[in-house]
């Protein structure tokens, strides 16, 4: 498993009932976690004094519950800065367990002699864009939310890489790789993280056990004839590591070589030791 155990301003304090205790910056938040079926006694202090609590509906989603929180909040990894907020289907804007992926793709980065292009995908709000752009690549960013895209951009701004080569895109991913394609455009590298199930901008459906392997076939058309490294992250339950491995190899490793690897990705739990599971990632690298 790969573990993002370099967080300073982010923690995992504990995990129970369906729920897990989390540290982020200053403040103390309970969050629903479909990973988290075990019972245990909740004994640390923060499942009592939270400032912010994500009740599930019996009915679906959820509201949250607020004590003492602001609208926005910011929180640091390493150089990297973000702007945080609770919103809708309890979420803050961030996945704290990405970090051991920006720091592999960084180093990957650092690593060569030559101006890498990157391609996100389904980027959200940037934080694996950030940690490409502070290594020095070139990133083109993509998503389907307006708001997303606007979100990476103050994240960008937040972490002094207003001036790096960024662009950011508002597009369905999949319409964007075909014109990229038909353009003869090439990345050096490409990242990532489909949702389970999704809608573009104009209304197309993404459903990831239909779609992702025919995307993934599609986007190695994009890859340049030096490529570094293809990344796919999921968080959907039927996508083991292998069945990412299995994908990467069929369509990366046989048409350029290279070498792909994918485990589980988690966080530890900081009143036990143990690792809370936060889906899988499959690496193509050269």
């Amino acid at each position: 498993m790969w573990i993002a155990d370099n967080w300073k301003d982010y923690e995992v304090i504990d995990a129970s009932c369906g729920e897990k205790l989390e540290r982020w910056g200053n403040y103390i938040l309970i969050r629903p976690d479909p990973q988290v079926i075990w019972q245990t006694e909740k004994r640390a202090e923060g499942w009592k004094k939270c400032n912010g609590h994500y009740h599930r509906s019996s009915k679906g989603g959820g509201s949250w519950e607020f004590f003492n929180m602001p609208d926005m909040w910011q929180i640091n990894y390493k150089k990297l800065c973000f702007n945080l907020k609770p919103f809708q289907f309890k979420h803050t804007g961030l996945f704290p367990e990405q970090a051991v992926n920006w720091e592999w793709t960084s180093n990957k980065i650092k690593n060569v002699s030559r101006q890498i292009k990157v391609l996100n995908l389904f980027a959200y709000t940037g934080g694996a864009t950030l940690a490409a752009a502070a290594a020095g690549a070139k990133v083109t960013h993509v998503d389907a939310s307006k708001g997303m895209v606007a979100w990476a951009k103050e994240n960008l701004a937040l972490s002094g890489l207003g001036n790096a080569p960024v662009r950011f895109l508002v597009d369905d991913c999949v319409k964007f790789v075909e014109r990229e394609i038909r353009r003869g455009n090439k990345y050096d590298a490409i990242i990532m993280d489909p949702p389970s199930y999704g809608r573009g901008p104009k209304g197309e459906i993404w459903k990831i056990e239909e779609k992702i392997h025919p995307f993934i076939k599609l986007c190695t058309k994009l890859l340049s004839d030096t490529p570094l490294f293809f990344l796919i992250n999921s968080y959907t339950t039927g996508l083991a590591p292998a069945v990412l491995s299995y994908m990467l190899n069929l369509e990366v490793t046989k048409k350029f070589g290279g070498k792909t690897n994918a485990q589980e990705i988690g966080l530890y739990v900081t009143s036990n030791g143990l690792v809370l599971p936060c889906g899988a990632t499959g690496r193509w690298e050269m």
